[in-house]
């Protein structure tokens, strides 16, 4: 995804095994999808890495010099552009758990409304 008109993936790593069976799909993906992908990707620095032995998976670089792996064990070749794709779109921001489900700044002095107020 784009912030302020600026991509924030600056790299994906495509780590495979050219034996194991688990990589078999994505093989297929960097045959068929992988050179359009790097083709309506231009601003995006691709890598492919032979890792033997381990399962295959993405992993993105951001600017924000945070870093993604998803792992794409077994997947199709769609599956496996599917997750490129979210990857390309996401903001590489850490992921935070909420304390509450009302998060506010500037809590209110009356506390929160709910709609068991009885008047």
């Amino acid at each position: 995804m784009a912030l302020r008109g600026v991509w924030q993936l600056r790299k994906l790593v495509v780590s495979y095994s050219d034996w194991g069976g688990s990589s078999r799909s994505i093989r297929a993906f960097m045959e068929s999808h992988l050179p359009w992908f790097k083709e309506a990707n231009p601003h995006l620095e691709l890598e492919t890495e032979l890792i033997r032995g381990q399962h295959p998976h993405l992993k993105a670089f951001y600017k924000n010099n945070n870093d993604r792996v998803v792992s794409v064990r077994n997947m199709t070749p769609e599956e496996v552009l599917l997750h490129a794709t979210r990857l390309r779109n996401a903001l590489g921001r850490k992921v935070v758990k909420l304390k509450t489900r009302h998060v506010t700044k500037h809590p209110s002095v009356q506390g929160t409304w709910t709609t068991a107020v009885k008047f």
